[in-house]
This record gives C-alpha cells, structure tokens and sequence, in this order.
C-alpha cells in the first residue's frame, strides 16, 4: 500500500519541533555560544533601567560632574558590550539556522529520492518539493530568528518583571491592572491579521502555480489562442490576491494604531500616576525613568512573544511535514542479504507467472500470470495495444515496483534478491519521451557513467549519431541545454538520451520505441547504432515501427498482461490475429511482400 502524506494543514503543537533538537546536537557548541550571548545581551538590556536611574538621579539632580562623567562611562560600557553581545547572538544564531536548515533539507532529499516511484504516484511532486524548500526555510527562520527572540523576550520580561517591582512596587501593581486593557485587543486583532497573512500566502501560491502553469505550457497556450483566456484568468487570480491584501492592510493598520493609542494612553497613565509620586517625594526622577524603560521592555517582550508563538506553531507543522517524509518508508525494502550477480552478468531475464497491479489501481491488474523466458544477448520486440503491460514489464525489470505474485529473474536470481543499485547499474532504459536535465550536453551524457572522461563522452555521441549536431550548438559539448533539454528537437533529445545509454555500456537494453521521434535518415543513422549497441547484450524493446519489429530475433505480443504469441514478424502475420491487426494499425503493414523483403534487406 502506497503511503499518501496528510494534508498540509499539520499540526501547530510547539512539542512538534523536537524531533530538530538531532539536527542541533552536532553544532551544541554554537549553540552554547548563542545561548550565552543572549543572556548577556538581555542582562546588560535590563541593566541600562539601572544606568538610566544613576545617571538621573547621581549625574543631573545632585548636579556632580565627576559622577555624571562615571554614568556616561558606565552607560558607554554598557552599550559596547551590548553591541558585541549582539554580533555574536545573531551571527552564531543565524549560522546555526542555515545549518541546520541545510541539513534537514539534505536529509530529507537523500530519503525521498531513494523512495519507490509508487510513492510519487500517490503525493504530489510539487508538494514534496514545497517541503523541501518552504518548510525548510521556515525553520531556518525560526531557528535563526524567531527561538532567539522568543528566549530573548522570555529573559526580558521576567527580568522586567522583577525589576519592576524592584524599582516601584506601587507602580508595579498599576501595571499589572493596565495590562489586560492593553494585550486583549492586540490578541484578538493580531489573530486577525495572522489569519489573513495566511490566506494572502495561500492566494500568492495559487498566483505563482497558475503562472508556471501556463509558462510552462505556453506552446499549447497560444497554438491554441488561449492568451486572453489565460490573462482574464491570471487577473482574477491577481485581484483575489490583492483583495485579500488589502483586508491585512487594513486590519494591521487599525492594530498599530490601537497599539500606539492603548500604549501611549497607559505610559501617560504612568507618567501622571509617577509624576505625583515624583513631586510627594515617594520616588525619585531616576526611578520614574527607570520604572517607565522597564514597562516598555515588558510590553515589547509580550509583543515579540505572541508574534513568536504563531511562527513557533507554523514551525511545528512545518517540521512533522519533513519528519513525516523522513519517516516515509519505501515500499521495496532492500534485501538484508543481497544476492551477488554472476561475473560478467549474462542477461538472461524469465518471468513465471507474474502479476501486478499499480499501487493506486490495485483492482486493475497491468500484468496477469506473464510467462516468457529470454536468452543472452536476444533482441526481443515487445508488442501490444496500450495497456497491454509493456512499460509495466520495464517498471518490473528495473525494481521500481515489486510483483504482487509470481517472480521476474535477471540469470536465475530473482530480482527481489538483488540490490537495487547492483540490478540498474546493469540496465540503460531509453525512453520514448527521454529525460534530460538542466546542464549542458556532457553533463547529461555523463550521467549514464558519472565517473567518464570526455573521450569516452565524445565516443558515445558518435556512436548515437549525435556528434554532427552537437558540434553545430554554440558551445558544442558545453552547450547548456536548459530546462529539460527544451533548447533540443525531440529527435536530438533522443539521440542524446542514446548516447547515454551506450556510455553506461549495459548488459541489458530497454527502449521504448527510441527512434520513434526521428525523421527518416536519422531514424537509419540511429537504428545502426542501436544495432551495433545490441550485440553481445540482451534488448528488450516496445516496437511502434515496423523497422524495429522486422529487425528483432523475437516477437513477443502482449495484450492485457500476458503473452498471447510469440515468434517472427512474418510467422505472427500468419499465426496471430491480434499481431496482424496492429501491424495494419500500428506498422501501416505492406501487403506487398516484395515491400517487406525490401524493408527486412534494409535492416539487415
């Protein structure tokens, strides 16, 4: 059964963030180093009251020049070791949540990309990848930011707090009536504009997929003249978009007003409620000044704190979305023990009884008790109407899927006894539509032998046919194909895709029909290749054209996953009903037989 990953919502339980702690241990001295620096910041922030007071009290109202040059000296040391305390909180916190943040999104790549293919039938791509990136970056936020801050204000408000009290105690518990008047709005209008930065996030996500959506269509957008569609549809998107914008404007706009007014509105509360302390003579100007920064820092320290608890919860639904790809496990366990290949492998494949159906259609068999033995070294045409099994055996083959029953064995060892990697190391799948990757042309040569020298690269390419119009690109061999080699026609991409396979130099070939996207000559130019490249190595390959039927050694037709015939193109013309008609269909069969003996000459 294929794992399908929960729904983005996650949960905002600040508990979830502990499984990052494993990811912190490796840099506990940085962390230490920050930790310190952060309480020595705060102290020396909660010590400046007390500076402030001295200076007031000792410096102006005694009028003493020499203790007023002391508390200038003092107030200046202060704010040297405050700034330096800084440097190193941020630049040691900031370091940490890049870290880290690299670390987990390595961790979680290294997992998913070794999971089985099921699993990216079942889950998004594009959410795996938001994953990746998104949430990992906003825990890098929060780790170097957001838990900083939090500590920091947690520090400053208890230290506030007490010194508060220390300061004035009867100011104090005039504060501790005034607070409630003041944070209550802030909480219920701050859970407002939360709510709306929210949604403006998700109506900007839903912009940018439908822009990359039709950029990345925009051959089939305007062959079909879809352009003024697609704008009128991308201006709603936008406009949505700006709505919701302007609904969060609006809303913090009145919560920075209502702070600036309930604020300002206690701190005059306080100044005339100390001003009569002050002028009774129950406290000194200093204290009054001392008492006032310390309710400011209280206040900021709540302010930050409730800011930092929703990026807290949004980190702790970010990370049990990475932990639960990290946890995600692969559907074909690798075996404990696996089986060693024989040296050199032969290539002889056999199915017995093999069945399977696809994880999100387990109803639906694509393969259903398929027999068929190969020999080393055969070439073998597999042919059938669509959904017969063909690219399914493929999937097989190259353990991208296990077989619900029956076994598939590569030299008599089943391939479920062998390592994955071992098994397609000796494999070079050529698909119909082939893959490439941004980079240049050596780059996606290479990437059928990571560790080849360009000789070996150049030879390859030569011996696909695809040296002539690479060495017309404006770079040759260094020529960046872009993304996905959409800078190439398709017949080059293919020729590209070949010269890979042919790097890799495997025992056994899967082609889905490689020649399928070229024109007449170079379809020749490749089919000798793929000729030359087939000797002395098993071929398995899904047969559109009749070129590619007439020159295998064997025919095997397939048809709702089992072999129903099996022979040469000419005996299966006779023999097998279904062969003949998708001959006619699919080949455009000659009756002329003097017409098939010509085109079996020319594969010769």
């Amino acid at each position: 059964m294929t794992d399908i990953l929960p729904d983005r919502g996650g949960s905002r339980d600040v508990r979830n963030l502990a499984p990052v702690l494993r990811f912190l241990a490796p840099y506990r001295a940085a962390v230490i180093g920050a930790t310190i620096a952060l309480v020595v910041t705060a102290g020396v922030t909660l010590s400046v009251g007390q500076g402030l007071r001295l200076l007031i009290d000792q410096g102006f109202i005694n009028g003493s020049p020499e203790l007023l040059r002391n508390s200038i000296f003092v107030f200046a040391g202060m704010i040297l070791l405050l700034a330096a305390g800084t440097f190193a909180r941020f630049y040691l916190v900031s370091w940490v949540g890049e870290r880290v943040s690299a670390d987990i999104r390595r961790a979680v790549f290294d997992h998913v990309i070794r999971l089985h293919p099921g699993f990216f039938e079942a889950n998004f791509a594009s959410e795996i990848q938001s994953r990746i990136t998104t949430d990992t970056t906003l825990l890098q936020t929060v780790i170097g930011s957001s838990v900083s801050i939090a500590l920091r204000n947690v520090l400053m408000f208890f230290g506030g707090v007490i010194l508060l009290f220390i300061t004035n105690p009867r100011l104090s518990m005039f504060v501790v009536v005034m607070a409630p008047l003041v944070v209550v709005p802030i909480i219920i209008f701050g859970r407002r504009v939360r709510a709306l930065s929210r949604a403006s996030q998700d109506s900007i996500a839903h912009v940018g997929s439908f822009l990359a959506e039709s950029l990345r269509q925009v051959k089939t957008v305007q062959a079909y003249n879809h352009e003024d569609v697609d704008r009128t549809r991308f201006a709603a998107h936008v406009e949505s978009a700006f709505d919701i914008a302007r609904q969060r404007i609006l809303q913090r706009a009145v919560l920075i007003t209502m702070v600036m007014v309930l604020v300002l509105a206690a701190i005059a509360a306080m100044l005339w409620t100390g001003g009569q302390d002050v002028l009774s003579g129950r406290t000194t100007p200093g204290e009054l000044a001392a008492f006032i920064f310390y309710a400011f820092i209280v206040a900021g320290s709540v302010g930050a704190i409730s800011e930092v608890v929703t990026d807290l919860q949004r980190a702790a639904g970010a990370t049990e979305r990475l932990m639960e790809l990290l946890s995600a496990e692969s559907a074909l366990p690798r075996p404990t023990n696996p089986r060693p290949l024989p040296t050199p492998v032969r290539g002889a494949l056999e199915a017995r009884e093999l069945t399977f159906a696809y994880p999100t259609r387990p109803d639906t068999p694509a393969l259903a008790g398929l027999n068929f033995r190969i020999r080393p070294g055969e070439n073998v045409a597999l042919v059938g109407p669509s959904g017969a099994g063909k690219s399914t055996l493929f999937d097989l083959l190259l353990r991208f899927y296990d077989p619900v029953a029956g076994s598939l064995s590569l030299d008599g060892i089943d391939v479920r006894e062998l390592d994955p990697e071992e098994l397609r190391r000796h494999i070079a799948l050529v698909s119909q539509d082939p893959a490439l990757f941004t980079g240049t042309v050596t780059d996606n040569i290479r990437y059928g032998r990571p560790d080849a020298d360009q000789a070996s690269i150049v030879a390859a390419a030569e011996a696909a046919f695809a040296d002539r119009f690479i060495a017309q690109l404006p770079a040759g061999y260094d020529t960046d194909l872009g993304e996905a080699g959409l800078r190439l026609s398709g017949g080059q991409r293919q020729r590209i895709a070949i010269a890979r396979a042919v790097l890799k130099d495997p025992a056994i070939l899967l082609l889905d029909e490689a020649t399928s996207a070229l024109d007449a000559e170079s379809e020749h130019a490749v089919q000798q290749a793929l000729a030359r490249l087939s000797k002395g190595r098993t071929t398995l390959v899904i047969a559109h054209r009749l070129a590619t039927v007439i020159r295998a050694d064997r025919i095997l037709v397939l048809d709702e996953g089992r072999v129903v015939g099996e022979g040469t193109h000419s005996s299966l013309l006779e023999d097998n009903a279904l062969y003949a008609r998708l001959a006619e269909l699919q080949f455009g069969e000659p009756n002329d037989r003097d017409e098939q003996a010509r085109l079996s000459a020319g594969q010769a």
